[in-house]
């Protein structure tokens, strides 16, 4: 099954070049609930192998099809999946592949969903999620920390005071944002609305991001700086049919891609009737040489699993107790290669050959 839908790697869509500025397809009447507001209710999925930075070696934000399928082939979610299929071969019960000598690999390709192709948005392939700059990269400053306010980068996994939220099944900066992204797998959200607030739930650790919803922009007002919040302090407000949310002061154990003076406008709208546009533009200077900018697709979705983490987790024990007998003998524990390693894409094996 995995085989023949990696076979059918055939990315669809009208290529185009630039950004178009619309919220909305030509001549689409976009649905209002009973008290006018745009419909932006329901449940929504952005799992594509696009991600939030373009592939390296990727030159261009908008691709044809034939370019596009090299880049999905590139991804090493998809390599790692074929790759089991064909081990596997036509015994569905054999597990010996899952004995693939990266002990830090922690899933087979049975838990992830990273998805088959690239997002579609506004009709076109994208290589990225990120559309300004047009390098498709996020603009760091020089020494700044690309884990935004947060902490993730001084985190480790082998004490309960050091691991990361996510880790710990609390929080995901991923999914939840602000900015919002899809992940190696629970890329589904759903979407509430009342006349007085917008309510944003993400499946990964079921968070439930709360908009309180104001008249306009000059209405909007946050909270004290001294109380930041999971996933930020957000203030939502209505320009004709698009939804605006305006969020500051995360919470500076949330990883995040703003730090504290930073700011993130987010636009939803409703591009086709099985399709969200999702804008979202960063400023914040202390981390950034520039403002940047970007558009994913939230397609209609079937709605969420309940989520569920370190319930009956047996690893537990083992890992944290692995890592005090590293301690023991003087030895500092660290963390190893990740999911991905040792995959080599075939464009970069052509190379080498």
């Amino acid at each position: 099954m995995i085989g023949k839908v990696l076979a059918c790697t055939a990315i669809f869509g009208l290529v185009a070049s630039g950004v178009a500025t619309a919220q909305h397809a030509p001549d689409y009447a976009v649905p209002k609930t009973t008290w006018g507001a745009p419909d932006l209710q329901g449940f929504w999925n952005s799992t594509s192998i696009t991600s939030l930075q373009r592939p390296p070696g990727v030159d261009k934000l908008v691709v044809s099809e034939q370019e596009g399928r090299v880049i999905v082939n590139d991804n090493p979610l998809i390599i790692i999946t074929q790759m089991e299929a064909d081990a596997q071969g036509s015994n569905p019960e054999d597990t010996s592949i899952l004995e693939d000598g990266n002990a830090d690999r922690g899933y087979n390709a049975f838990w992830i969903d990273p998805g088959v192709k690239l997002a579609e948005v506004r009709g076109e392939l994208r290589t990225s999620w990120i559309v300004e700059p047009a390098n498709g990269r996020v603009p760091f400053q020089p020494g700044a920390r690309r884990s935004g306010g947060g902490n993730f980068a001084a985190a480790n996994f082998d004490g309960p005071e050091t691991r990361p939220l996510f880790e710990r099944c609390l929080m995901t900066e991923t999914t939840a944002g602000p900015v919002m992204q899809n992940a190696m797998y629970n890329s589904t959200l759903q979407i509430v609305q009342s006349p007085d607030a917008v309510v944003i739930v993400v499946e990964m650790v079921h968070h439930a991001r709360i908009v309180p919803i104001v008249a306009n922009a000059a209405a909007a007002k946050h909270g004290p700086d001294e109380i930041p919040k999971w996933a930020g302090d957000s203030v939502g407000w209505y320009e004709g049919d698009t939804l605006v949310v305006q969020t500051r002061n995360v919470h500076p154990l949330q990883p995040s891609l703003i730090s504290k003076t930073g700011t993130v406008t987010e636009r939803f709208s409703r591009w086709v009737d099985g399709q969200i546009l999702y804008g979202f533009t960063v400023e914040d200077p202390t981390l950034y040489t520039q403002t940047w900018s970007g558009e994913m697709a939230l397609n209609a979705s079937q709605p969420m699993y309940e989520f569920a983490c370190h319930e009956g987790n047996h690893a537990m024990h083992g890992i944290l107790g692995g890592a005090r007998q590293l301690e023991s003998e003087g030895r500092t524990p660290a963390m190893g290669p990740g999911i991905a390693a040792g995959i080599v894409p075939p464009s970069q094996r052509a190379k080498a050959n």
